[in-house]
């Protein structure tokens, strides 16, 4: 069928993002520039006769991990085939690493056959009108103002490794309001990103070491969101971080079922009131 597989140029990875928003999975405005700049080649599409058919995500962090996402393919062109190749050659472009993902839920037989197991469930809590939480003055301050290394180590206890070319783009593309809360010593205790959204914002991510420092950060961001929902992603089996999600008023939506390939990344879940994005882990 003529088909091929290959890296999307940056023009056609903006065509993955609206493909996304129009499957409902509210994409960031800048996911486009900064979701390249995690790996310039981790975007994927399925082509046929120039026309731009499925696209997918087989995004490499470090030397051992990878990440699989953004799997869309047109409606009109499903169950012809195209996906799955495409599949077949994001996962050749991660082989031998560990390899994560955030699945349909009621898809996890199909990628058990290619190999995952479950690790856990992510949910998203949003609210049009959360309660924002009252705390007491913190030392927060945007996360330019303090040492990228400082930054990006405590980014790689929570995430699970460093991922500095992503994290830079991420604290740095327009519109993304970036935040950390330094304790007495000046060490980081949180850190999150207000992302706008096509509705909305997302806190992605909200690293905080306990819950106190989740709310603190949560009302720093809250006064500069975009119209629409807040919305946090966040590990269903995080107990303090639902807690906290339905305390202000959020209300649950869909799930997925976190899956890899092998022991994931020695993330810091107990530090995760909310997900960098289901794209990217």
């Amino acid at each position: 069928m003529n088909l091929i597989c290959r890296p999307l140029r940056p023009d056609e990875i903006a065509t993955a993002v609206d493909w996304a928003a129009a499957e409902g999975w509210n994409p960031g405005l800048a996911d486009a520039q900064a979701f390249a700049a995690a790996d310039p080649e981790g975007f994927w599409g399925a082509e046929r006769d120039g026309e731009l058919l499925a696209c997918i995500t087989a995004v490499r962090t470090g030397e051992d991990f990878g990440f699989i996402g953004f799997y869309i393919a047109r409606p009109e062109i499903r169950g012809q085939g195209v996906g799955i190749a495409l599949w077949r050659a994001a996962m050749a472009r991660l082989e031998g690493r560990c390899i994560g993902l955030d699945g349909v839920v009621a898809q996890q037989a199909n990628y058990r056959r290619s190999g995952f197991e479950l690790a856990w469930n992510n949910a998203r809590y949003q609210s049009h009108a959360p309660r924002i939480p009252e705390v007491a003055p913190a030392d927060i301050r945007d996360a330019s103002a303090i040492p990228f290394a400082q930054l990006l180590a405590f980014d790689a206890q929570a995430f699970g490794l460093p991922r500095p070319d992503f994290l830079r783009a991420w604290i740095a593309v327009p519109g993304h309001r970036a935040r950390v809360l330094l304790d007495a010593a000046r060490e980081v205790e949180g850190f999150a990103v207000l992302r706008p959204c096509r509705e909305g914002s997302k806190l992605a991510p909200l690293f905080a070491r306990d819950a106190e420092v989740a709310r603190a950060l949560i009302a720093d961001a809250a006064p500069h969101r975009a119209p629409g929902p807040l919305i946090l992603d966040l590990p269903e089996p995080h107990a303090e971080a639902v807690a906290l999600a339905r305390s202000m008023g959020m209300e649950k939506g869909f799930e997925t079922a976190r899956m890899y390939t092998r022991a994931p990344p020695p993330m810091r879940r107990d530090w995760i009131f909310g997900l960098t994005s289901f794209e990217l882990g």
